[in-house]
């Protein structure tokens, strides 16, 4: 994507008149000179800035073969939930902005997502192959409750015969629960929330953007009484704050009174980017941790196999041992939608991730 040609005109820069306060860009940030970016005076969008793009595309195709998913849809780049580790930092970096604060509060918006994505699913090659939502930042964060572009999506989908997957920590997934129980009468629908701990006192800090752990799970049982259902993706995992076996426990114990169809854990990774971020949070907030997590991740980006397989064991122990008929840590790091494995195979290798993608 390239910012030149992109972002809408509003000529001088007026006020739009739904409260959203209009202003030129900062100069020489974009190839325009009239760029128009919206900020709104309410407080759940206070100190947040929208740039209000139209996009080329909008199916984004995964680069390799991935038995996992093919095609990617993210109506929004940067995310209002501000997770300190955010593996997608980084790509907010090719639009000129910092991959800190600026992700959590300089927005974009793909306005024009729906029209271009029925034009593309209407393509004579279109094959109605699966596509994944959720991959690079959420796509039921904060933003969506305002411009409301997945539900002409999740239409948009369902007409075209193709079956897709989301994944969120955003309970606001739930104002379209009527629109994806219709959508599942069509085509395949997998859904998934993102819980990695229960522990609130961590979740404040680290999520700060995002609805408490207890509330996203009251969503997952709200889609399992709904007969969709919700598998869970237990991550990230975070090494010495949410990682003991009493918090794994209570965690996985949580997740199967909220009736999710699996349970997946995954140990957090740092990226370049996320890693700088996330040691400057660590630093201020658990400056005694900093040296175990520079030498947990002294190697790369992944903590060791052998933390991982620590991990996965026990979360597959408690999901057992809770009635969970499957947990496992997959080959990538999963989404909804990816086909699960048994117990049995849970336990390979994490490779590089496919959530790479930056459209």
């Amino acid at each position: 994507m390239r910012w030149s040609g992109q972002l809408i005109n509003e000529g001088d820069g007026a006020d739009s008149g739904d409260g959203a306060a209009a202003a030129p860009a900062q100069p020489g940030l974009f190839a325009t000179s009239d760029v128009v970016v919206r900020t709104f005076d309410t407080p759940g969008f206070r100190g947040a800035t929208f740039y209000e793009v139209r996009a080329k595309s909008i199916l984004n195709k995964v680069p390799g073969s991935s038995p996992m998913f093919g095609w990617t849809i993210n109506p929004y780049r940067g995310c209002g939930h501000r997770c300190v580790y955010c593996f997608a930092r980084k790509t907010h970096t090719y639009l000129d902005f910092d991959a800190g604060l600026d992700f959590d509060t300089r927005i974009v918006v793909k306005v024009n997502a729906v029209e271009v994505l029925r034009r593309e699913l209407a393509r004579p090659s279109w094959r109605r192959e699966s596509v994944a939502m959720g991959t690079n930042v959420d796509c039921y964060q904060r933003a969506e409750g305002r411009y409301r572009l997945m539900p002409g999506i999740i239409g948009a989908l369902a007409e075209a015969g193709t079956p897709f997957s989301i994944l969120t920590k955003g309970t606001l997934m739930l104002r379209d629960l009527p629109l994806l129980t219709a959508a599942a009468r069509d085509v395949p629908v997998q859904l998934a929330m993102s819980v990695g701990s229960i522990d609130e006192s961590v979740w404040r800090t680290v999520e700060p953007g995002t609805p408490s752990p207890a509330r996203r799970l009251d969503a997952v049982r709200t889609l399992a009484e709904s007969g969709l259902g919700c598998s869970v993706l237990m991550a990230p995992i975070l090494p010495f704050l949410t990682d003991s076996p009493e918090q794994l426990r209570g965690t996985v114990e949580a997740i199967a009174r909220a009736g999710a169809r699996s349970v997946t854990p995954i140990v957090l990774h740092l990226r370049p980017g996320a890693r700088e971020w996330y040691y400057e949070w660590l630093q201020a907030t658990y400056p005694q941790l900093v040296p175990r997590y520079r030498a947990l991740y002294r190697n790369g980006s992944y903590a060791p196999s052998w933390y991982q397989d620590r991990i996965t064991a026990a979360v597959r122990e408690y999901a057992r041992d809770n009635g969970l008929g499957r947990s496992a840590r997959p080959r990538t790091e999963t989404q909804a939608g990816a086909p699960e494995k048994p117990a049995a195979q849970a336990a390979v290798e994490v490779q590089p991730a496919l959530w790479d993608d930056v459209g």
